[in-house]
């Protein structure tokens, strides 16, 4: 592992918290010279939406919505200095999307808000965050994004 990121993962859900999580993330990428990759989980179908317990990230279903999120993350990270932006949409969970791109883009860093790791659903349930925590082999940064 060296000590410089070179490949930064970040995911969004359109949210305002999301968004601020991409703003820092873009801002590390680009003080490393990394490459942003951001990343937006969807559904396929209601009844995929509906497997998943959790409620701490929006339910985005279909790949359109997913496609706009990442143009707007993709204006905040360009608007926070950073130009080497990669987006892609994954259908799964948030967890699954996320580590799906930490592992096939070989990613250094993925950043995630904190959304969700204080309410009483992500300690019974876990979190987005917390969940990717635990899964990720690469370094894992909390954004201090809801209070």
């Amino acid at each position: 592992m060296s000590e410089n990121y070179s490949k930064v993962v970040v995911g969004t859900d359109g949210s305002k918290s999301s968004l601020l999580a991409v703003e820092r993330a873009a801002k590390i990428a680009a003080a490393f010279d990394a490459t942003l990759i951001i990343g937006c989980a969807y559904y396929e179908s209601k009844d995929d939406a509906s497997k998943t317990l959790r409620q701490d990230s929006m339910t985005i279903l279909g790949d359109d919505p997913a496609r706009a999120n990442l143009e707007k993350a993709s204006e905040v990270a360009r608007a926070a200095g950073c130009d080497k932006i990669q987006a892609e949409v994954r259908s799964g969970t948030p967890v699954e999307a996320l580590m799906a791109m930490v592992n096939d883009n070989q990613a250094d860093l993925l950043v995630v808000g904190n959304r969700g790791i204080n309410s009483l659903t992500g300690r019974l349930l876990g979190s987005v965050p917390a969940d990717v925590a635990r899964q990720s082999d690469c370094d894992v940064m909390i954004v201090h994004t809801v209070s």
